[in-house]
């Protein structure tokens, strides 16, 4: 990811490129919630990895803020608990559970938590990548 949002608070653990790979996600924001990181913010898990593909699980605390970053590839957020609000220079979304947002590569945005939240990241990455 170019300028990557996570300030060394993304961490990965064991296989995250099998061929099939089976996550729960309540857990997974559990124990992300758990971390002293998130107190601070946000903190995110890769939780697949692949070439041209990853997946990142995200938890932020209210008022939390991924500042203005960009992706090589395109990204879907898709909001899974509380709200966020997902800015570029042209638009803002707030997202609430359930809601999905796609953007093109390349464009500058940030992220803010307006309540305690959590979102999954999918970065689809260019063939060349």
């Amino acid at each position: 990811m170019k300028n990557s949002p996570h300030d060394g608070r993304e961490h990965e653990v064991g296989n995250l490129a099998q061929p099939m790979l089976t996550l729960d996600l309540c857990r997974e924001i559990a124990d992300l919630r758990s971390e002293a990181r998130w107190q601070s913010g946000h903190t995110a898990k890769t939780l697949a990895k692949y070439p041209n593909l990853r997946v990142v699980l995200i938890a932020m605390n209210a008022g939390g803020r991924l500042e203005k970053h960009q992706t090589a590839g395109r990204i879907s957020v898709h909001a899974i608990q509380g709200r966020i609000r997902f800015q570029t220079a042209e638009r803002s979304a707030d997202l609430i559970a359930g809601q999905l947002l796609t953007l093109e590569s390349n464009i500058p945005h940030d992220v803010e938590a307006i309540t305690d939240s959590a979102f999954l990241l999918t970065i689809a990455f260019p063939a060349e990548h």
